[in-house]
């Protein structure tokens, strides 16, 4: 048994519990949820799994009966395999009003979401888990504050020191499920090809009503195919032969199932020229790289993918920054009809943070030249960084510098 490696939500999740009666942590499966809430969990605290048949069945054949035989404080585990039981959670929650009386997991939203915005509003705080980042994966800080390119960012060295582009894709090709950083599963192709059967069977067929799974499986490869891309449903409905509703239908199946994001573009009632096509990108660069046939970290970097896996490695990895201190992450990306593009951009406290994303190692300059595009558009702007290959931080003006993937 592989020893427990310390989670970047471990700080946030006893004081979010003090402040709400209910605790909803949701993410892709096998990501360490389960793992997570039960070792900062108290002893009182009971933990069932709605996996069990025998369990399942209690909790939705006899909520009343289920809530009785286990009181609060209760870890909850799969709530979505029982959504009837969301009601009676409120009622024993209105009742008691008690801290922390309930946290529950789920490893997809479909109907579990619904059930919990409609019936547990205002009760339930939602934390969102992924595979770990790079420092839970390194040990290195895992208590700082998300990633923003501010003065602080900008002045410091990269806390988690990577040895080069083949230590950074063998981290990438791998990704950050906990069973394959902690080698406690030794072979990644046979752990992805479990994975993507289980998630297949159990999280599509059982709750999403695809139709064709090999119809559906082609389609998550060729989304796959397409990350860091601007989302084109109907480009994907033609290559899988299959209606854009459907296409449509299928990728907010990947959404709720935590697979893939979709960053928004920033626009404004400025100006009318940017683009409102979001981009698609995959939230674990191992499934990502599984996916797209990529047999080892060395063909994946040379790869005519090197680029777009690089940026949804460092868009993955700023997502998790911020998700796993159950923070919302304020980032958009820029786009124009001149096709002026920046790859990043953080609306915070009033002002637009730039950044770009650059898969090279030699800085330069220019790489900030689409930045001057924020100016027209009546806001403040902060300072701006490129994440790149560099090994370490390089300032290019007094208020842009080159960061390495490190830093992030």
């Amino acid at each position: 048994m592989s020893r427990y490696r310390h989670r970047t939500l471990e700080v946030q999740i006893p004081d979010i519990s003090r402040q709400f009666p209910a605790l909803l942590v949701t993410g892709p499966r096998q990501v360490g949820k389960t793992t997570l809430l039960r070792h900062v969990a108290e002893k009182t605290r009971r933990y069932v799994s709605l996996d069990d048949p025998t369990l399942r069945e209690l909790a939705v054949a006899d909520p009343t009966l289920f809530l009785e035989r286990f009181p609060p404080p209760l870890l909850i585990d799969e709530i979505q395999y029982a959504p009837g039981l969301l009601p009676y959670l409120k009622l024993r929650i209105d009742a008691q009003r008690q801290p922390g009386a309930f946290w529950l997991t789920g490893s997809q939203q479909f109907q579990m979401m619904k059930g919990v915005t409609e019936t547990l509003a205002g009760r339930v705080a939602v934390i969102n888990l992924l595979g770990f980042s790079q420092r839970e994966r390194f040990g290195k800080r895992w208590d700082t504050e998300p990633f923003l390119p501010d003065a602080k960012v900008l002045a410091r060295r990269g806390v988690v020191t990577i040895n080069g582009e083949r230590a950074l894709y063998e981290e990438i090709w791998t990704g950050g499920f906990p069973a394959l950083v902690t080698a406690e599963t030794g072979n990644r192709d046979v752990f992805f090809s479990s994975y993507l059967q289980t998630y297949l069977q159990r999280d599509v067929r059982d709750l999403a009503q695809v139709g064709s799974i090999e119809a559906f499986t082609r389609f998550v490869r060729a989304c796959a195919a397409r990350t860091a891309q601007l989302l084109n449903l109907s480009d994907l409905a033609r290559d899988v032969d299959i209606s854009v509703p459907t296409a449509k239908n299928w990728l907010s199946v990947l959404l709720a199932s935590c697979q893939v994001f979709l960053l928004q573009p920033f626009h404004t009632s400025v100006t009318k020229r940017l683009v409102k096509t979001p981009k698609l990108y995959f939230l674990d660069t191992g499934l990502c790289a599984y996916l797209t046939g990529w047999a080892s970290p060395a063909t994946l970097a040379a790869g005519a993918m090197r680029g777009a896996i690089f940026e949804t490695h460092v868009v993955a990895e700023v997502l998790k920054s911020w998700w796993h201190r159950a923070r919302t992450p304020p980032i958009y990306f820029y786009r124009d009809r001149d096709g002026r593009e920046i790859d990043l951009v953080f609306d915070v406290d009033g002002k637009l943070w730039p950044v770009e994303i650059k898969h090279a190692a030699t800085v330069r300059r220019e790489w900030t030249t689409p930045f001057t595009a924020l100016e027209h558009l009546k806001k403040p702007v902060g300072a701006g960084a490129v994440i790149c290959l560099a090994a370490e931080t390089l300032p290019l003006t007094r208020d842009l510098a080159a960061l390495p993937i490190g830093a992030v």
